[in-house]
């Protein structure tokens, strides 16, 4: 006749493994076997937790190492009244991961502040010198439609840099006429140019 064997039928003097709670207990008196039990016990819910939020395994696994270090440290923190070692590992777990990532995004933000301040913005010499070329071309062909007396008045002004009264004294005529000479040039200049008003 054959008979069902069961485990306590099997092994009557097995003990029963301890649960995460008791462990924690154990662990906080510094029991480091304790600490391996738990450990055998809650790694891969832990690890598995810390893995979700990270994606990279090796970073997984020195934060996981952090976080069982942590548990080896403040086990003695552990209140049964507020919950269950499962679950303060599990939060312990979770909070390490989330600072890994907030550090890790922190510091690709910082390296592309850098590298975007420390970026030279490309530089095309031999375009901007063409483009002033051009520009200076016109220039010269509006001015050359001023009359004489307009072009004087305005290349002294704008081109020598001297004021009203200068250009006034440097020509030998009234300061008014000056003006007069440098607003109509200017006007003149404008409309040769194409430059809306």
């Amino acid at each position: 006749m054959l008979r069902l064997v069961t485990r306590e039928t099997e092994m009557p003097d097995a003990v029963q493994p301890s649960s995460p709670d008791e462990l924690l207990h154990r662990v906080a008196g510094g029991d480091q076997v304790a600490f391996g039990e738990l450990y055998d016990q809650t790694a891969p819910r832990v690890l598995g937790l810390i893995k979700r939020l990270l994606k990279d395994h090796s970073q997984s696994e020195e934060v996981a190492q952090e976080v069982f270090l942590e548990i080896w440290q403040t086990a003695s923190r552990f209140d049964t009244t507020r919950g269950s070692a499962a679950s303060w590992m599990l939060t312990m777990a979770h909070r390490r991961a989330v600072d890994r990532v907030r550090a890790s995004q922190a510091g690709r933000d910082r390296d592309l502040r850098i590298g975007v301040r420390d970026m030279a913005p490309e530089y095309d010499s031999v375009t901007e010198s063409v483009e002033i070329r051009i520009e200076h071309e016109r220039v010269e062909r509006a001015l050359a439609r001023l009359t004489e007396l307009q072009r004087q008045a305005v290349q002294l002004a704008y081109y020598g840099g001297y004021s009203h009264s200068e250009v006034a004294t440097m020509l030998g005529v009234p300061i008014g006429t000056v003006k007069t000479r440098l607003r109509d040039g200017m006007i003149r200049l404008r409309d040769e140019m194409g430059v809306a008003s």
